[in-house]
């Protein structure tokens, strides 16, 4: 009976097969409780679906604010040219462009599994890849984002799954198609998620390392990958500069995002009321200028106003780390006093002990001497500085989240243990 629950328990298949349906659940919860017309319409009403809308009627990647203003290179294209690709399918604005994007969500998360299980099995083993796994499954952020949110976070957190059982994988492959291969994927990835570029070179770096320390030729090997993901991202830096006449490698957006969360009329909460999105007068200002000399003078102005109010920018910067980890608000102590939901305080105390899970799993790997720990650590270490700087929302912390759920996985693995020998030592 034992051997088939760990059987039952540690079941790839299993997991995926929980994890896809309390998805398709709250889809299916979700349109029934919202009327057609809202979910048709409302998900789409951002840059990501605006792009998406422009495509599809054929204005090419333009237009993130729901007018026509031209060509952009707000976000980098990979998700917008799937979303177009569903409305040129099923239609802008439809229900079916809406269930055809929420079920290409829920494929990503759900598919993530996979490689949380074989990372996770990697790093330590059977019991840790299934608890992993698991946690993904039933983590309340992925399933609620990738049915409520049509943005590239879902396709992301797959992306950085697979990232690192990929890096940990390659740490022992000496053959020239896995390293085109890694860096085909870091192509992708950041033509879907530019932010995760930070991590490219420290992963790069692990890799030298530890083919270093097995005598392994590595130099060429790094080069195949570098160039690979290099050569993945010049076709869109070349359209970026043909349309704006100067270097936008990847996406123009970083001016504007440090400037919405570093200026006189910022708040702990972000709720974009000076987004261009939403006002009239920043949006003409952006018209006026263009986009690339809008970016650059929100960013002037935004790295002048942390310089000159160091004490207001260290609040700022302490409530979105909290934040970041807490699932979005900055106070999560009083809010889970003062917020009569218990689906709110679940969400809410998963997303922390997760956050603290992962950081005692990083502690745990290092006092292991496990080789992985780096490669591991960084996501949730070096990641989301990006957005303690400038803004916080629910969505920017899942694209790591698999990572910090397999950090979790090791620490519940680790107490355990320790739990167990105390229990043998009292007997």
């Amino acid at each position: 009976m034992k051997k088939a629950v760990r059987a039952a328990t540690t079941s790839l298949w299993l997991i995926v097969l929980v994890a896809l349906l309390l998805r398709v659940g709250f889809l299916w919860q979700y349109q029934h409780d919202h009327p057609r017309q809202a979910v048709s319409v409302v998900p789409f009403l951002f840059e990501s679906g605006n792009i998406a809308h422009s495509l599809a009627i054929g204005q090419g990647f333009s237009s993130p604010f729901r007018v026509n203003t031209g060509p952009t290179a707000w976000m980098p294209p990979v998700y917008p040219l799937l979303l177009g690709a569903i409305f040129r399918i099923f239609g802008p604005y439809t229900f079916g462009s809406f269930l055809a994007a929420a079920l290409l969500n829920i494929f990503c998360i759900t598919l993530a599994c996979i490689p949380i299980f074989f990372a996770g099995k990697r790093i330590a083993g059977l019991s840790v890849a299934a608890t992993a796994a698991w946690l993904w499954a039933i983590f309340p952020n992925a399933i609620l984002i990738p049915v409520e949110s049509m943005w590239d976070a879902s396709l992301s957190a797959l992306l950085v799954a697979t990232i690192l059982w990929a890096t940990i994988a390659l740490a022992e492959s000496q053959r020239v198609r896995d390293w085109c291969a890694y860096g085909l994927l870091w192509g992708v990835t950041l033509l879907t998620n530019t932010t995760l570029i930070a991590l490219f070179p420290l992963l790069l770096a692990w890799l030298a390392y530890r083919a270093h320390k097995q005598n392994r030729k590595w130099v060429g090997n790094l080069a195949i990958s570098v160039g690979i993901a290099v050569l993945c991202c010049i076709p869109w830096t070349i359209r970026n500069y043909e349309v704006f006449h100067t270097f936008v490698p990847l996406r123009s957006g970083l001016g504007v995002q440090l400037w919405l969360g570093n200026n006189d009329n910022t708040q702990d909460i972000f709720r974009a009321e000076r987004h261009p999105i939403y006002d009239a007068t920043e949006r003409a200002q952006y018209v006026q200028m263009g986009e690339v000399a809008y970016m650059r003078e929100k960013q002037t102005e935004a790295v002048h106003y942390m310089l000159s109010h160091p004490a207001r920018e260290a609040h700022l910067v302490t409530r979105r780390i909290i934040s970041f980890w807490s699932g979005g608000t900055p106070t999560p102590l009083k809010d889970f006093l003062n917020v009569d939901s218990t689906w709110f305080r679940f969400v809410l105390l998963f997303n922390l002990l997760a956050a603290f899970g992962a950081l005692l799993g990083i502690v745990f790997l290092i006092r292991r001497r496990s080789p992985f720990w780096f490669p591991a650590a960084i996501f949730p270490l070096v990641f989301p500085w990006a957005y303690y700087l400038s803004l916080v929302l629910p969505r920017y912390r899942l694209p790591i989240d698999p990572v910090v759920l397999l950090l979790a996985a090791v620490a519940l693995e680790a107490l355990f243990r320790t739990k167990n020998r105390v229990s043998l030592k009292k007997v």
